[in-house]
C-alpha cells in the first residue's frame, strides 16, 4: 500500500459537489426536496466530525483504498491538490453522505479519529 498522505482540506465545498449532492439526492428525494436541500447545504456553515462518526452515522462502511474513487482523492492530494469538505444530510433514522464518500473513505483511512469538515443540515418533511 502507499505511504498515505493526510488531507488537505478546501475552506469551502466546491460548486461541483453541489451538483454531485443534487444528483444524488433526486434518486432518494423528489426534485423539490433535493433542490431545497442543497440549498440548504449552500448556507450553512462548515463544521467538523471525526471520520468514524460520520460513517457510524450514515451506516456505510469505509471504502478500501483499492476502490478507484478512493485511489483518484489520493491521487489529488499526491499532486498538491486539496479535497473539498463533505455534505451529510440527517434524516429521521440516520444521516447520508449526499457528495463526499470516498474523501470521507480516504481520511478515515488515514485515521479513523481525523477530523472531516462538512456541511450538515437536517432534511424535515
Amino acid at each position: 500500500m502507499k505511504k498515505l498522505i493526510s488531507p488537505v482540506w478546501l475552506p469551502d465545498v466546491a460548486d461541483s459537489n453541489y451538483a454531485a449532492a443534487l444528483a444524488y439526492l433526486s434518486l432518494k428525494l423528489n426534485t423539490a426536496q433535493a433542490e431545497q436541500i442543497v440549498s440548504e447545504l449552500r448556507s450553512t456553515p462548515v463544521t467538523e466530525r471525526r471520520a468514524n462518526d460520520l460513517l457510524r452515522a450514515c451506516e456505510y462502511p469505509p471504502l478500501p483504498f483499492s476502490d478507484p474513487g478512493v485511489r483518484h482523492e489520493y491521487s489529488k492530494l499526491s499532486k498538491g491538490k486539496s479535497l473539498s469538505p463533505i455534505l451529510v444530510v440527517s434524516f429521521a433514522m440516520g444521516a447520508d453522505i449526499a457528495d463526499g464518500y470516498h474523501r470521507l473513505s480516504y481520511s478515515y483511512a488515514v485515521s479513523p479519529y481525523e477530523l472531516v469538515p462538512l456541511r450538515l443540515v437536517e432534511f424535515r418533511e
